[in-house]
């Protein structure tokens, strides 16, 4: 067995916004501080994220299956498949092909369905657009759903506060009928709490809450999906996982609030990255 055989890696599928901490910009910094090495495939390229007054924006549809051939001659193989925003059907798509023919029987997928927050869907998702992003979790291993995505896929009329346990534990087991063998729903208010709702298939489901803390931040689901991805792949037990993760973005808000590191501006996880290496 070869040295870079022992190591774990995943091929993370999202866009690369070069100011503002999200996607690419935060998963490849986050998986490698896990020690797994992360493999990106660029679905688009922006100067900066959409959350900035402008923006570049150059669309790597076109280039993605060209990309990924490349691989495939390669023989290349992943522990991982990790996805994260796509801006059209036809980006569904071509990631749908990918995983069915990257994945083998050790691959895991971790579907993050970005699709909207705050009770609306992103002015990018149609009604076609969300029907094909049901199709995508049929593929997952782990989904990740804020409770804005979980609502758009099961159909379920949003509302910020005010869930029961049963309602949200049916909303967990309807998405993982889909396909995935778990589901976490992220982000669930339960007064001066945040609740994350772990469900695995066969397993009574849970629910982590810690105390809300500092402001929201844009980047903080690709911060916790990226370590979730990452120690799935290393085998770590989901709800052991979704604790370190929740706990990482915290004090990520926590050091960014302390430091007047602007809203805009994401989460400065950096100043803590050495939690993650040390751990």
């Amino acid at each position: 067995m070869t040295k870079e055989s022992k190591q774990k890696k995943i091929a993370a599928i999202h866009d690369l916004s070069g100011y503002g901490r999200c996607s690419l910009t935060v998963a490849m910094p986050i998986i490698s501080a896990l020690k797994v090495q992360c493999c990106p495939v660029p679905t688009s390229i922006l100067s900066n994220h959409t959350g900035f007054p402008t923006c570049f924006f150059d669309d790597y549809t076109d280039k993605m299956p060209l990309f990924l051939e490349q691989w495939k001659k390669l023989d290349l193989d992943f522990d991982g498949i990790f996805t994260g925003f796509l801006g059209s059907e036809a980006q569904i798509d071509i990631v749908t092909d990918m995983i069915r023919n990257f994945k083998t029987e050790k691959t895991m997928v971790i579907i993050d369905p970005i699709m909207g927050d705050n009770g609306k869907a992103y002015q990018t998702y149609t009604k076609e657009m969300c029907g094909r992003m049901r199709t995508l979790v049929e593929s997952g291993d782990i989904v990740t759903p804020n409770l804005t995505e979980a609502c758009i896929l099961t159909g379920r009329q949003y509302r910020p506060t005010g869930w029961t346990r049963k309602e949200l534990a049916d909303m967990a087991q309807e998405i993982i009928s889909m396909g995935p063998g778990s589901a976490v729903i992220t982000g669930v208010r339960e007064g001066a709490f945040v609740t994350n709702v772990v469900a695995e298939k066969g397993l009574e489901v849970k629910y982590l809450k810690s105390l809300k803390a500092g402001n929201d931040r844009p980047g903080t689901g690709d911060v916790f999906a990226s370590i979730i991805a990452a120690q799935a792949v290393k085998g770590v037990p989901l709800p052991e996982n979704v604790k370190k993760a929740a706990h990482f973005v915290k004090k990520s808000i926590l050091v960014s609030d302390e430091l007047n590191v602007p809203i805009e501006n994401g989460v400065c996880f950096e100043e803590i990255l050495s939690l993650l290496i040390r751990q």
